[in-house]
């Protein structure tokens, strides 16, 4: 009987690889194609086929990396063909194909966008998707905008030169391939569909369920009436065979299985984002495509961004895009402006995510998402919740969990809580993966990976090429349609989203919850890749505070302009920037180095409309400066003197040096403390803090005046350099036997007094590293500036800080609040988070003292128990050096600032965090104070944003949250003339009846977000 089963199964496949893969097609005939090479960047349509176009031969190399060749392609059908393509009753249908000369899968390739001789899209062209459809009758004329895009894809740890166009060199990557047309066999296409549908279902049956051995009987009955020589003509008789085979329904209690036609398309990563536009084109003509020969085809579309640039790039695709949202099949969801990552983007950034996304979906479709979309960011905050549901939607979807390395995540679908006690439904797709082709081995992997038996039946299958985009192809609506109801399978309906989450919701009665972030355990290696994009990214959010607090308060006091449209083009720009594969460091070289080309020119403008508003605030008295340079004590930034006062803006939400919150008096700023010399060493001390630096530039003693307790268990400011090699994916990975192999950084060049700050200077390997290391008079946190010429392969750069506290967990800052995460590897669930996120600080502690650890752009931390001792470690990772996919990751100059804390609670570390990333500054004028526009009074009420509102009315829009983890009761005044206030949602759209002008009181619950519309 087994070996009866293996022949049979041998035979099939042998007949479907060399007789029947090669009948589909049944006619071919020549065209004829002429070619013209860009010589540089793309071009649109109209300048390309304005060139002289020359022939081009199958075979010819083309293609150097990243370059783009038009093809025109022009032919007659053969007059004999007409029979075989009537509209009535046709058996065959013509069509174009197009081989590029693919070296592997769809996204990783060369890709095409054939265009007709007017200008308009047809469909895209990538491997097994590379046919254009035809009507008879119509003359072919098309163009074929064909991309010559490296394959970068390989092992993920070698490195490649290929990924920034100055080092990829101009050698051909493909050879044109044959392009002819063709008819295609219906009957013949239809039997394939039904082979492979049912091959890979019988491989999924257990060996002794009956229902596999009738499976394998049809299919042999098949190969018995299917001539090999003539499959066309008997096709028809093979079909026959198998159609009792596929007419048997699927049972009663059989899994439910909701397929969402998508593409998860990067918005960069082993491409530059200008090729991504490009890759968007393609994927939703091919979409739109389908979706005109299948009206029951559905789409899911994530990223306003992407949309956004085909609006603006190819108008007349765009409108047929709209006109498919109309009618339910091309739908848009997760409503941010790009799956961005959520461990790293701050607070307002990751709302900023939702308002620009879903503004954009309700403008341009007149549609308000209900679910956050995010299948392959890596790791999700445990503050998403509450952002998502304040931005007015109610799910959530992820996949990328399943690649854990250690603990299987135990639900499917779920009740995730925040760090604020909201909860969204979620779902975990048990598919395990966001780009199935529906094939048997992934629908039965859907049914027997799902953890909500018994309770549940449902789960959603994202089908269609993905990471690279492509999308689904009409072989998997045919697997969609055969697999409906179909015995031995789960059931499969094409769907949407809303209605998966709608019936599943409504279905699990009463479902599983986590509580807390869902921590991926793998890729932990992205909080610190490129150091550079991570601190644009920081500043940028930053800066665009400041831009929107000044902005906002010269337009309310001074009458200035406010300038939204320019705002809002930089919140786009840094919010794409956030996008899953940029912010966290994994992208080819082209994509950084054009992120920090962008931070640049984003620090440029908001310097500028800073500095405006400041102008305005002070009368127009001074010149605001353009640096955003800091100096250590604080990182005072001055601006020329033209006045007779020396104005200090300061906008952070704690007062400072006797300057309000968000607001600006008249000042004197702080000067840094002198070091004096003591034993070997140097001692800083301001009647707060003091600060022992030994002879080699450590840190041996950090003492607050108010405990007078000593914070360290060991030497401080420890650089330790660990071997960074991961098993897979360089720039990914940071793997936990790196530990192992460390050296500590201890022998010091020179330990001297520069100004009012120890200056230590080391040097190892190829590189070199300066630090300063300065205290502020009435600075409660010493500040420590390290300057890195880093030139170090596969290596990991700490910062280590041996505190003397027995803490069993660590708090770190996420966004609108912070999470606790264990410092002991008790369980797998705590081992595996070896490796964590922090936003501007950390804080370990007992219940009665602490420290705080501050830092202007470092998000990767690690911090557990001294082996030696009760104490704990707080490390910072600096940075990195992996080979792919960028191979110069991180070479070359950084400035990371980072402040220590003795004696700290939790609300210091928030401060404090502010503090490291918010440098006051200065003007000259007659102006005496400026006030703030808003202010509360309970210290653990954060104000995160002041801004007038999105839809241009003037209003006054404030964000706050409770930033403690407590409850708290604060007042909210709003110091300008206003009408009433209201309570809204992210998108300043009312949640709650308007209240009468005059102090807003609120009560909030721990890490609660609360936005308020001052009415003007």
């Amino acid at each position: 009987m087994h070996d009866d089963r293996r022949l049979t199964e041998e035979r099939l496949d042998r007949f479907t690889r060399e007789f029947l893969n090669g009948a589909v097609y049944s006619h071919s005939a020549p065209v004829t194609v002429t070619a013209w090479a860009a010589p540089g960047e793309p071009v649109p349509f109209a300048e390309a086929v304005a060139q002289d176009f020359t022939p081009i031969e199958p075979g010819t190399p083309w293609g150097p990396p990243w370059s783009t060749l038009w093809l025109h392609v022009t032919g007659s059908v053969p007059g004999d063909w007409s029979r075989l393509v009537e509209p009535d009753g046709a058996l065959h249908a013509l069509e174009l194909r197009v081989e590029l000369g693919f070296t592997g899968g769809p996204g990783f390739n060369a890709e095409g966008l054939v265009y007709r001789a007017d200008g308009t899209v047809v469909k895209g062209i990538s491997p097994f998707n590379a046919s254009v459809p035809l009507e008879p009758g119509e003359p072919l004329d098309l163009y074929i905008e064909a991309a010559a895009n490296p394959d970068l894809g390989g092992d993920f740890v070698s490195p490649t030169h290929l990924g920034d166009r100055e080092t990829a060199g101009d050698g051909p990557l493909y050879r044109l391939g044959t392009l002819d047309l063709a008819l295609r066999d219906l009957t013949v296409w239809e039997l394939q569909q039904d082979v492979w549908t049912l091959n890979g279902l019988m491989h999924e049956l257990p060996f002794d369920l009956p229902r596999r051995h009738e499976v394998l009987r049809a299919l042999e009955r098949m190969l018995d009436a299917v001539d090999p020589h003539d499959v066309a003509g008997t096709a028809a008789a093979g079909r026959e065979a198998l159609a009792p085979a596929l007419a048997t329904p699927a049972a009663a209690s059989a899994h439910r299985i909701t397929a969402v036609g998508h593409a998860h398309i990067d918005s960069a990563w082993l491409w530059p984002v200008r090729e991504t536009a490009r890759k968007c084109a393609r994927t939703f003509a091919n979409v739109v495509n389908l979706m005109d020969r299948d009206p029951s085809f559905r789409f899911a579309c994530s990223s306003a961004q992407q949309f956004a640039w085909v609006r603006d790039r190819y108008p007349a695709l765009f409108g047929r895009i709209k006109d498919k949202v109309a009618a339910g099949q091309f739908i848009p969801v997760g409503g941010m402006w790009v799956e961005a990552d959520t461990n790293m983007p701050g607070g307002e950034a990751m709302a900023r995510q939702f308002v620009a996304g879903k503004r954009f979906f309700l403008h341009e479709f007149g549609i308000d998402t209900a679910e956050a979309w995010l299948p392959d960011s890596f790791g999700y905050s445990a503050a998403m919740p509450q952002i998502v549901a304040a931005a007015g939607s109610q799910y959530f979807l992820t996949q990328k969990l399943s690649w854990n390395q250690t603990n299987r995540m135990p639900h499917s679908s779920f009740l995730w809580e925040g760090i604020d006690g909201t909860a969204l439904f979620t779902h975990f797709p048990p598919v395990d993966k966001y780009n199935s082709d529906l094939s048997g081995a992934d629908l039965a992997r859907a049914q027997k990976n799902y953890r909500e038996q018994g309770h549940g039946t449902r789960s959603l299958v994202p089908f269609g090429w993905g990471d690279g985009g492509g999308g689904p192809t009409r072989e998997m609506l045919a697997a969609a349609a055969r697999t409906s109801s179909l015995d031995g399978s789960p059931t499969v309906e094409i769907g949407s989203p809303r209605e998966f989450f709608d019936a599943a919701s409504a279905e699990l009665r009463h479902p599983a919850r986590w509580v807390g972030e869902l921590y991926l355990e793998f890729h932990r290696g992205t909080y610190t890749s490129q150091a550079n994009t991570k601190q644009g990214n920081r500043r940028s959010e930053h800066l665009l505070r400041e831009a929107e607090l000044w902005a906002a308060t010269a337009a309310v006091r001074a009458g200035s302009a406010y300038p939204a449209e320019e705002l809002e083009e930089i919140w786009h720009l840094v919010l794409l920037q956030q996008f899953h594969d940029i912010l966290p460091g994994s992208s080819i070289a082209w994509v950084h180095r054009d992120a920090e080309r962008n931070y640049a020119a984003v620090a440029r403008r908001l310097e500028s409309i800073i500095g405006t508003a400041l102008e305005a605030l002070v009368a127009g008295s001074a010149t605001v400066a353009r640096t955003a340079d800091a100096a250590i004590a604080g990182g005072q930034r001055s601006l020329a003197d033209s006045g007779d006062r020396r104005l200090v803006f300061n906008a952070a939400p704690h007062a400072r040096d006797g300057v309000p919150p968000l607001g600006a008096a008249v000042i004197e700023p702080a000067p840094a403390v002198s070091p004096v010399v003591e034993d070997s060493g140097f001692r800083l001390d301001n009647g707060i803090v003091s600060v022992l630096v030994d002879a080699r530039g450590l840190l041996v003693s950090l003492i607050d005046a108010a405990s007078g307790r000593e914070a360290l268990a060991g030497p401080g400011n420890l650089l330790q350099l660990h071997r960074d090699i991961p098993n897979h994916w360089e720039a990914w990975d940071i793997d936990s036997f790196y530990r192992r192999d460390v050296t500590d950084l201890v022998d010091a060049d020179s330990v001297s007094v520069e100004g009012d700050a120890v200056v230590v200077r080391r040097s190892f390997g190829d590189s070199a590293i300066t630090q300063r290391i300065g205290l502020l008079a009435g600075s409660p946190a010493v500040d420590i500036v390290t300057e890195i010429d880093w030139h170090e392969r596969q290596k990991l750069l700490k910062l280590a800080f041996p505190f003397d506290v027995h803490a069993d967990r660590s708090a770190a800052e996420t966004q609108f609040g912070h999470v606790f995460r264990p410092t002991h590897a008790n369980t797998s669930w705590d081992a595996a988070k070896f490796e964590i996120c922090a936003h501007r600080w950390v804080h370990v502690g007992e219940p009665d003292y602490g420290v705080a650890v501050a830092n202007d752009s470092t998000y990767g931390h690690d911090i557990a128990r001294r082996s030696s001792d009760s104490g704990t470690v707080v490390r910072l990772s600096l940075l990195r050096a992996p080979r792919y996919p960028d191979p110069e990751t991180d070479q070359g100059f950084h400035r990371l600032a980072v402040s220590v804390r003795p004696g700290a609670t939790i609300s210091d570390a928030v401060e404090e965090g502010y503090r490291r990333n918010l440098a006051p500054r200065t003007a000259m004028g007659p102006a005496g104070s400026v006030a703030p526009l808003v202010s509360v009074d309970h210290p653990g009420v954060i104000v995160e944003a002041v801004k007038l509102a999105e839809d241009g009315s003037g209003d006054v829009v404030v964000r706050l949250y409770e930033s403690r983890g407590t409850r708290a009761s604060t007042t909210v005044h709003g110091d300008f003339e206003h009408r009433s206030v209201v309570r809204t949602d992210l998108l300043e759209r009312p949640v709650a009846e308007p209240e009468p002008v005059g102090e807003t009181r609120l009560t909030l619950r721990p890490f609660q977000i609360v936005t308020l519309r001052f009415r003007r």
